[in-house]
This record gives structure tokens, C-alpha cells and sequence, in this order.
């Protein structure tokens, strides 16, 4: 039925119920008593309205806190649409406020700086990454200027040229960040952050990789040239020197085959399509072949002493072999003739242990931390006359993550030093001396 039906219909059946009661009043006691009955009526149902229309005037005084009536004659419909309105109200706050602790716990997860500023650049809110990056508090900085909180010369003058098609990189707190302004709306304003430190880090070890490959290939590169250059201006050469060259070549062919192997042997390590594959390793078998390379290395120049009392592990046997080696191999190296150089794998709370201790020359603390950088060498004059590639702890590094073991170093220059291996226990295995099956 139409609505305006709905509504008029019972008004006007009341209005004709007050003028039958006034009438009947008038045929039984007169005119005069019948419009005074026909006036009351009539002041009845409009103090009925006004008292209803009072309870909705208090009602939307204070929507949230006041009831309702129940409601009377045309009032029932009115007060019912209304509470209908009022209750998807509700409902879409509560859906409106979900939405919004959505929104802002997924902004509070995001990698990279998120903050709304107005046209004059109040802060309105920021998540967790802008608070880090720029050192900011929402709870003590909101609705202060931002140009007040990020006192970056750089940063003002990009916001007075407004230049925002390009980000901006600014140095704050000891981080680089990538910093863009980006309009939205009318009078709103978001300003993002990236941080690019790690970013930058990584692009610097690439360039330095390159570059430190590029110069440990072209030395002996140049030096196996020049001895063919040699050998071909000078083809009566007497065979002593002759022999001479081509000793020196194959050790530069060596130590360039060394390096490549080394190289090919990280990016294995690194690639996702090449995962670990857990066997059971046979600790004692694996130590016993570390100690004879290891004493071949030496020659007879160095003490050298192996202690096992642990149990066997789960891992990969060939990854520990060259880990453990290149431990035992840097000691050989960096241990002066006649130095002791002890092997050990013990069996700890914590998880078994592989140490590498010897009286060697030692590192100083402030190599220590970089000691696992590719192509790193404390001393590089040392690092050419022992042979080494400069890569041997950096496979040891990316060998224990895969084993989910760390490397802890422990060195006193002219003293010493040790190379801890802590494996968790996680890795001990009870299984019978049979292959594992493993991801």
C-alpha cells in the first residue's frame, strides 16, 4: 500500500473517532457539552503528540544513551524506522571500525614508511615504519608540522619546491631513506619512506664482489700471460727457467681454479634450488679426514690434535667437510711453524660443538665482525703468500645457515685464536647410521 495511505488513514480514523464521540456527546447533553467534549479530544491527541514529539527531540539529543519509546498511533512507525536507522548505523560503525583496525594493521606491517599529513602538513597518523624512520611518536606528534619533526634541510627545501614527481633520498638517523610526497584528495597529503640501507649495503657488496673478483682473477691471469709472452718471444729459453715458469703458472692456474670453484661453490649454496638434503654424518669418519688434510697442509710445521666426544648429526656431509676444512685450513695458514692447532667436537647443553683453536698470530676485535665478507682479508700481503681466496668463511657462513648452526670467534692478536661452531640440538641424530630422508 502506499505509504502516504498508511499514514493518513489512521490519522484521519482518529480525527473522525474524536467528532463521533463530540457528536454523541451533543445529541445527549447539547451543543455546548459536545464541542467542549469534541476541544478535549482534540487537546488530548495533541498533547499526546507533543509529548511524543518531545521524546524524539530528548532521544536525538542523545542518541546513544536514551531508549526509544514504544511509540503511539503513527509514533509506532517513526519510532520503529528509527530504531531500524539507528541499529544499521551501529552496524556499520562496528563494520567501519573493523575496517579500520584492518587497514591500520596491515599499514603497521608494511616494510616501508606510511604517514598522512594535512594540506599544511600536520601530521594526522603514521604507522610503525614512519615512527622508525623518521623518529617520530604518534601519540606525542600528532598534529605537529612535520618540517618540525624531520629537521632536514634537504626535506624542507623538496617541500617548498614541491618537486614531488621525484622521491628524495635523505640521510636520517644513521639510515637512507627514499622519501616521496604524494597528493590525495584535496587537502591531504602522504608522505612515504623506503628504507634503502640494506638495499644499498647489498648493491655495495655486489660492486665490491665484482670488483674483487675482477682482481683476484686478473693477477694470475697477468702473471700466466706474461710467462706465455715469454715463452713465445723467447722460444731457446734455458729449461731451468723454463720449468721455473711453468711451475709458477700451474700454481697461478691453481690458485685461479681455487677461486672459481669457490665462487661456484657460494652460489650453490645460495640458490633456493638447491636445499639441504639432511643425512646422517659420520662425525667421526668426517674429523679424521679434516685432521689428515689438515696435517698434509701443515707438513709436519704445526702440532696438530683431534678430541671427539659427541654424537653424529644430521646435515650434509660434503657442505660440513668443506666448512670444517676451511677452519682447520685458515689455522695451518695463519698458525706460525711449530704452533699447536687443536681439533675438537664435544657435546654441549646447547647442542654439539666443533672448534678450531690454535696460537696463531690472531685477529684484531675490529676485523672480527667482517671477518665472513667475501673477499675480506685482515692482512692481504699474508692472505697472497698463504694461498687463500678470500672466500673460505664466507662458504663456512652460508653452510652453518643452512644448518641453522652460527660461528662464534674468539681471537687475541699474537695470542691466538678459536672458531666455535655451535649446531642446536635439533641436529643431534639418534637414528640408526642410515641415510635420512629430508626436505
Amino acid at each position: 500500500m502506499n505509504p502516504r495511505l498508511l499514514f493518513w488513514i489512521p490519522a484521519v480514523l482518529r480525527l473522525a473517532l474524536i467528532l463521533a464521540g463530540a457528536g454523541v456527546v451533543w445529541y445527549f447533553f447539547g451543543l455546548v457539552m459536545g464541542l467542549a467534549a469534541g476541544m478535549l479530544g482534540l487537546c488530548a491527541l495533541l498533547v499526546v503528540q507533543l509529548h511524543y514529539l518531545f521524546q524524539l527531540s530528548t532521544w536525538l539529543d542523545h542518541p546513544s544513551s536514551s531508549r526509544l519509546p514504544d511509540g503511539w498511533g503513527a509514533w509506532t512507525d517513526v519510532f520503529s524506522r528509527l530504531y531500524r536507522l539507528r541499529r544499521d548505523d551501529e552496524r556499520n560503525q562496528a563494520e567501519l571500525a573493523e575496517w579500520l583496525a584492518r587497514f591500520r594493521q596491515a599499514m603497521s606491517l608494511l616494510p616501508d614508511g606510511v604517514a598522512i599529513m594535512d594540506d599544511v602538513l600536520f601530521l594526522e597518523w603514521c604507522n610503525t615504519a614512519a615512527e622508525k624512520h623518521l623518529g617520530l611518536q604518534l601519540e606525542r606528534d600528532k598534529g605537529m608540522r612535520v618540517t618540525n619533526l624531520v629537521r632536514s634541510p634537504e626535506f624542507i627545501d623538496y617541500i617548498i619546491l614541491g618537486r614531488y614527481e621525484q622521491p628524495l633520498t635523505l640521510a636520517v638517523r644513521d639510515r637512507k631513506l627514499i622519501v616521496q610526497i604524494i597528493p590525495f584528495e584535496n587537502r591531504r597529503q602522504i608522505l612515504v619512506t623506503h628504507d634503502a640501507t640494506e638495499s644499498e649495503r647489498i648493491e655495495m657488496m655486489r660492486r665490491d664482489f665484482v670488483a674483487n673478483a675482477s682482481h683476484e682473477l686478473r693477477t694470475p691471469l697477468t702473471v700466466i700471460n706474461g710467462f706465455l709472452e715469454i715463452a713465445c718471444s723467447q722460444p731457446n729459453l734455458e729449461m731451468q727457467t723454463r720449468l721455473s715458469h711453468l711451475k709458477l703458472m700451474a700454481e697461478q692456474g691453481q690458485r685461479m681454479q681455487n677461486l672459481v670453484e669457490d665462487m661456484l661453490t657460494l652460489t650453490r649454496l645460495e640458490s633456493v634450488d638447491y636445499p639441504l638434503r639432511p643425512e646422517r654424518v659420520n662425525i667421526h669418519v668426517l674429523l679424521e679426514q679434516i685432521l689428515q688434510d689438515t696435517q698434509a697442509l701443515s707438513g709436519g710445521r704445526h702440532e696438530i690434535s683431534l678430541d671427539i666426544d659427541g654424537p653424529d648429526i644430521k646435515g650434509g656431509t660434503e657442505e660440513l667437510r668443506s666448512a670444517f676444512g676451511n677452519l682447520a685450513t685458515n689455522a695451518v695458514r695463519y698458525t706460525p711453524e711449530n704452533g699447536t692447532i687443536r681439533l675438537s667436537w664435544k657435546m654441549k647443553e646447547s647442542g654439539p660443538q666443533f672448534a678450531v683453536q690454535d696460537n696463531g698470530i690472531g685477529i684484531k676485535p675490529e676485523h672480527i665482525a667482517r671477518l665472513t665478507e667475501r673477499f675480506y682479508r685482515v692482512d692481504k700481503s699474508r692472505s697472497r703468500e698463504t694461498q687463500g681466496t678470500g672466500l673460505g668463511l664466507a662458504i663456512v657462513k652460508h653452510v652453518l645457515l643452512r644448518h641453522d648452526a652460527s660461528l662464534v670467534i674468539d681471537s687475541v692478536p699474537e695470542k691466538g685464536s678459536t672458531f666455535i661452531v655451535k649446531f642446536p640440538l635439533k641436529a643431534v641424530c639418534e637414528a640408526p647410521a642410515e641415510k635420512l630422508i629430508g626436505a
